[in-house]
């Protein structure tokens, strides 16, 4: 007869599990999601549609940014790659500041609101310096040097789009993630593919962007380009506005830095007491009293930080009394264990970000001094990107439908083969690339003749274009399900600021290499590196620089991912998983 009673019990649980969606989300009423009306795909198709427009906006304006600076502004090689690699590294480090702002208080559903109102503003302002007779870029159509008013307005409005990604990224793409829940086996699978089909329909906003939006700004103008982007932007925020009935949401918890915090002061202050004999002697609540988030198994990792979760009294009006800055759980200890282990992670694929800025920086401007003509058209440099973009989405999609069923078969594992091991293939192929860019250049200053007419035509340029799509493919959207998967459930939008962050960090980085490695060239050979054109440089020698330095990072990401253990989520009751996020 208890059998029976008990057998009941687990179905109405499991019935309970399959009509609504208990991962701690609400509906856009502040009420327990139903499954069959919210989330999933269903959701995340309004969501992926402003993510299509924002890219568009973003590369359209991106990979043509350095031709921008030297042909409309007229600064020279160096200063325009150092601009666009300033901008580059606001624009994806401004992300840790959106992501904290959607965990902690306004949620990601606000905080992408609040991000693409700010967005189109910038994108007004740069469209109107083009109609405005006070902020044009010169009196006349030719001009020598643009006006100040025109400069001015142009980076407000670039730094004004960079705010609104700040707080577009981080909180769209974890909103995205946040429709599937992790708790029910069908939508486990949908949110492992989740990642991929978002990079295809990014890239497909970036193929558009390099082809028609740069072709419009190189051969209509930049202010009809700049209408086009503002028009899209728009539509693409009342189409998001449409699904808000379908959204899951997650409320915000406060500060997801203040649990940490506990967990230092609560270690240290216990540094002195014994560990206890079996770990489930560790401090915890159960499965009935957790209102929020879920329960982390146990790891043997940095096992100092466990003795904040060790019980000095168990009496049980003790432990409702004992501060939080004394005693915290054992959950909280391993989301703090999290972000200690993201760190080496994050900081060996540094090298690769370094990498993959050179696709809008020097990339961009070989084209730009080689032969464009084919079949009778002249293709715009930063059209050169949509090989890049094309090559993501290839890849992605081979990914996906051909060599994940192949990989699951053979290593048994959800993913096909685990995240650590998907970035660090796509380091592979950002080395290849480094190499393939060096030969070719070389090439190409060894047929420049004394006229500086260009002898290589650009289709030269496609090999190394091609190879960075292929390792984005791996390490990019590797990088994004790694820093959304592998953070406490309170912090997904700063997981994804934290990915955004190593392209952020890479751009300040390439312009301290440049810096640094043609102060260098000059005090050893006399010669700079860099010179006022690329005619003037010597940018092979930069890029096997830069082979050498993936080289051994990338001997230093298998000893970190080799040491990385994986987040592993305690089962909840209609699943018999040990840990959600597999390995």
């Amino acid at each position: 007869m208890e059998h029976k009673k008990m057998g009941a019990e687990l179905q109405d649980s499991y019935d309970d599990q399959q009509k609504w969606v208990l991962d701690s989300s609400v509906d856009s009423r502040g009420r327990v999601p139903l499954r069959a009306r919210t989330g999933a795909w269903r959701a995340a198709l309004f969501i992926i549609v402003i993510e299509f427009s924002e890219r568009l906006s973003y590369f359209g304006l991106a990979t043509n940014l350095v031709v921008y600076l030297t042909t409309i502004l007229h600064q020279d090689l160096k200063t325009a790659i150092r601009n666009v690699n300033y901008w580059s590294g606001v624009t994806t480090l401004m992300p840790l500041l959106g992501g904290f702002v959607a965990d902690a208080y306004l949620g990601r559903y606000v905080t992408v609101l609040v991000a693409v109102t700010i967005y189109l503003m910038g994108l007004l302002l740069l469209t109107m310096s083009w109609y405005i007779p006070g902020l044009k870029p010169c009196h006349k159509e030719m001009c020598v040097e643009p006006r100040e008013a025109h400069e001015l307005a142009f980076f407000i409005a670039i730094y004004l789009i960079s705010i609104g990604t700040g707080g577009h990224k981080p909180s769209l793409e974890s909103f995205g993630a946040d429709q599937f829940d992790d708790d029910h086996v069908k939508e486990r699978k949908m949110k492992m593919s989740f990642f991929n089909w978002w990079n295809v329909s990014l890239c497909a906003g970036i193929l558009t962007a390099v082809t028609s939006v740069v072709y419009i700004e190189d051969r209509v103008g930049w202010g009809v380009a700049g209408i086009i982007l503002t028009v899209v932007m728009a539509i693409s925020l009342l189409i998001f506005l449409a699904g808000k009935p379908f959204y899951r949401h997650r409320t915000p918890l406060g500060s997801p830095l203040t649990p940490m915090l506990q967990v230092f002061v609560a270690a240290i202050a216990k540094r002195n007491l014994p560990y206890p004999s079996d770990p489930s002697l560790l401090h915890e609540v159960s499965k009935a009293e957790l209102t929020s988030g879920r329960l982390l198994c146990h790891t043997e990792h940095l096992k100092f930080l466990d003795k904040a979760a060790i019980i000095e009294d168990k009496n049980p009006l003790a432990l409702e009394k004992q501060s939080p800055w004394r005693l915290v759980t054992l959950t909280k200890v391993e989301e703090t264990k999290l972000i200690i282990n993201v760190i080496p992670i994050w900081l060996s694929t540094l090298a690769f970000g370094i990498c993959a800025t050179q696709t809008s920086t020097f990339f961009i401007k070989q084209a730009v001094t080689m032969d464009r003509h084919i079949a009778g058209f002249t293709l715009p440099p930063a059209s050169m990107f949509s090989l890049t973009a094309l090559t993501l989405i290839i890849s992605i999609t081979i990914y996906e439908k051909l060599l994940i069923p192949l990989l699951r078969r053979i290593t048994r594992n959800q993913r096909g083969i685990n995240i650590l091991q998907r970035i660090g293939t796509g380091m592979l192929f950002s080395l290849i690339t480094m190499i393939i860019a060096a030969l070719v250049e070389k090439q190409r200053l060894d047929r420049t003749n004394d006229n500086n007419k260009p002898a290589l035509r650009v289709i030269w340029l496609a090999p190394q274009f091609i190879i960075i799509g292929i390792a984005d493919a791996f390490t990019l959207v590797g990088l994004q399900e790694y820093f959304y998967d592998q953070v406490p459930d309170s912090m997904r939008s700063l997981g994804i600021a934290f990915y955004l962050s190593v392209i952020g960090v890479a751009s300040f980085l390439n312009n301290l290499l440049i810096t640094a490695v043609d102060t260098l060239a000059e005090d050893f050979s006399g010669k700079s590196w860099f010179g006022k054109d690329l005619n003037s440089s010597r940018l092979d020698r930069f890029y096997w620089f830069l082979a050498g330095v993936t080289a051994a990072n990338i001997c230093v990401f298998v000893v970190v991912a080799k040491r990385c253990p994986y987040k592993s989520v305690q089962p909840s009751q209609d699943s018999t998983d040990s840990s959600v996020s597999a390995a």
